[in-house]
């Protein structure tokens, strides 16, 4: 059977003020009418259904999760943030004690694709090779640009089969290039970007988790014999929080020598700071995007985002990013979005701000 994970942990710290620990950014509507999580759901949804959709989230953010969800039935909350290779591991476990033979399809919460169509086709083309071969498959999207932002994947042989996808084994996972390297990377044609979306069989994730991170694999199983028993969240609290923080990328993808790439070739933003909104929303006359209440004078080419009961007004200023809400107000310069996590940083370190974390 095919399942799908959402990952839907972290705390979205580059959209504070709107993201918040109980209320990250996963659970706005960031872009659309339809917060990021529930996006998510509703592009996998038709290839897996209801009953086989597990959400891990962060304890805080779990009530939320099940009040947005209402129809998915297995929402797991992590006692303590612990990046993704623990994350999936985790969901791999309990999904494999229910069905062994499961293919599960592992997505980031925070995505924004319109290409639906396009995106099912791809995932749906890559839970079937991960039914029929042990391989790990990753996601690639085509590089539109020389960002620096993203981690690559560098494409090897080209693989046959019968399925529309294109698919490659991969040759090497490649961190944030600098922009030179990304320029070379885009000409080549020959990399991907690497989107964090993963789709494998349980018993070839397993094995992948038994070989290279072999004690955070008998700790999931010791969280997943006590799944659907009163011990769960006790042995959960216990295990959990034991083991490494490290991404599923470090602790098994780049270890691997059975990886795959599929190509996505469908339209794909991790909208990553506020200015990403940018690209999704009309721009008035001046360049300026806004959602919410806003008069320009001489303003061009700002992000502003509030609400229907604020007005904010900007007068002789441009490439500013304005975000209100009613008990705080970010104001930066687009250059400077991903900064917005140090902000947050120093709210944490006093007392005095930890309310609007």
């Amino acid at each position: 059977m095919n399942w799908a994970v959402i990952m839907a942990g972290g705390y979205g710290e580059r959209f504070w003020p709107k993201s918040r620990r109980k209320h990250p950014k996963q659970l706005l509507p960031i872009v659309g009418d339809k917060t990021m999580i529930q996006q998510t759901v509703e592009r996998v949804h038709p290839l897996v259904g209801d009953a086989r959709i597990v959400v891990v989230t962060n304890h805080e953010q779990a009530p939320l999760v099940r009040k947005q969800l209402p129809r998915v039935k297995h929402v797991i909350g992590e006692p303590i943030g612990r990046n993704t290779a623990p994350c999936i591991g985790l969901a791999a476990a309990i999904i494999g004690a229910r069905d062994p033979d499961a293919v599960m399809a592992v997505l980031p919460a925070d995505s924004y694709i319109r290409d639906t169509e396009g995106y099912r086709r791809v995932v749906g083309d890559a839970l079937k090779m991960a039914a029929a071969q042990a391989v790990l498959l990753t996601i690639g999207i085509k590089p539109t640009s020389p960002h620096t932002g993203y981690g690559y994947i560098e494409l090897g042989e080209e693989l046959s089969t019968r399925l529309a996808t294109k698919f490659w084994k991969a040759r090497r996972f490649v961190e944030k290039p600098d922009r030179k390297t990304a320029e070379e990377f885009l000409a080549s044609g020959d990399y991907r970007w690497n989107a964090g979306m993963f789709v494998w069989s349980f018993r070839a994730v397993a094995e992948a988790y038994r070989k290279y991170q072999p004690a955070m694999w008998e700790a999931c199983l010791r969280i997943q014999a006590t799944a659907g028993a009163k011990t769960f969240a006790r042995v959960l609290a216990r295990e959990y929080p034991k083991m490494e923080r490290i991404s599923v990328d470090y602790a098994v993808m780049e270890k691997a020598d059975n990886v795959v790439v599929a190509n996505g070739d469908f339209d794909w933003d991790d909208v990553g700071d506020w200015p990403a909104i940018g690209r999704h929303y009309e721009k008035d006359g001046s360049g300026n995007v806004a959602r919410g209440e806003f008069v320009g004078l001489d303003a061009s080419d700002c992000i502003v985002v509030g609400d229907s009961k604020h007005l904010v007004a900007a007068v002789g200023v441009r490439d500013l990013v304005i975000v209100h809400t009613p008990d705080a107000t970010l104001v930066c310069h687009k250059n400077d979005a991903q900064k917005v996590r140090e902000i947050v940083k120093k709210l944490a370190a006093e007392k005095k701000y930890k309310r609007l974390l």
